[in-house]
């Protein structure tokens, strides 16, 4: 009965990963429980236990927050106005746009893009809560500077034109318990002996922003770089990155050094003018950090660039 319980408790998981996709790509249109729950070919009043189970929110209360998230996101990195932000993230009109941002973030749309962005980071507001200060507008310049200079000492930065990956991969959502998403991965690649082709690599891909989404949301699909076929098998689904131009950081880094690293490759595209495009970040690893006589990744980070 536990096993049977296990596959069903699978299945679900993969008919809401589809409901995520589908979400992403329609964040702008019609979203409501009858439709969405004809993607995960579930009736409605089923679909909305099963999904309020799996991710503890229920699909409005994901919708609204997704579409929130990603209006702070464009508010960031976007110089289009903020009605065309509001139509894109599939608000009605800017004044219920407004209030559900304000309810949100505390702030109207105008001054969260005004004000310094560092004060909305999802880890400061945590660490706030752990008894630390927002930096006020002088230190969070000085934080800048010196992310720039440790980006600067310890990146090799460029622009690539990245080809389509084909990918295996599982989603994982937090960013505590990241590990089962990887050994889940790695035990299902090696009965596989997928990750013996030296060109075979480990990743991560990333479906929300920490900077705007609370880490126990945060939404992220480990992922093996494979052009060996295989076929979908438990919670291992395909995936794909679409080519395109991306700005590349290689860090040898440790595993504290992520966001660090992650917040100086933006700060170096904001710095040299570059556009994020609507795909997802992304990171690659070249080695196991376990080898490594420091504990460190040998990883390039992928921002992908309009």
């Amino acid at each position: 009965m536990r096993i049977l319980d296990k596959e069903i408790e699978i299945d679900y998981k993969n008919r809401i990963n589809r409901v995520f996709e589908f979400i992403d790509e329609n964040l702008g249109s019609d979203l409501s429980l009858s439709t969405v729950s004809e993607i995960a070919f579930f009736s409605p009043y089923h679909f909305h236990r099963v999904f309020k189970f799996i991710t503890e929110e229920t699909l409005n209360e994901y919708i609204t927050r997704r579409r929130i998230e990603k209006s702070a996101l464009e508010l960031k990195h976007k110089t289009i106005g903020i009605s065309e932000i509001s139509t894109n993230c599939g608000f009605n009109d800017n004044s219920s746009f407004t209030r559900a941002f304000k309810k949100y973030y505390g702030v109207n749309p105008t001054e969260f893009r005004k004000q310094n962005p560092n004060r909305f980071s999802k880890i400061r507001q945590l660490e706030s809560k752990n008894g630390q200060e927002y930096p006020d507008y002088e230190k969070y310049i000085c934080i800048v500077n010196n992310h720039k200079k440790w980006t600067k000492m310890n990146a090799n930065i460029e622009i690539k034109e990245t080809p389509e990956l084909s990918l295996a991969g599982v989603t994982h959502i937090g960013i505590n318990g990241v590990e089962n998403g990887f050994e889940k991965l790695i035990k299902w690649a090696n009965s596989k002996a997928l990750l013996k082709n030296p060109e075979a690599k480990i990743g991560r891909v990333f479906y929300d922003s920490i900077k705007v989404t609370a880490p126990d949301k945060v939404r992220m699909s480990i992922f093996l770089i494979t052009n060996e076929p295989f076929e979908v098998e438990g919670e291992i689904n395909k995936l794909t990155i679409n080519k395109g131009k991306c700005i590349v950081g290689r860090f040898e880094i440790t595993p504290n050094e992520f966001e660090k690293s992650w917040t100086g490759l933006f700060i170096w595209m904001n710095e040299n003018g570059y556009k994020k495009s609507t795909e997802n970040p992304f990171e690659i690893y070249h080695n196991d950090f376990r080898e490594h006589p420091e504990n460190k990744f040998i990883v390039d980070l992928y921002i992908p660039i309009e």
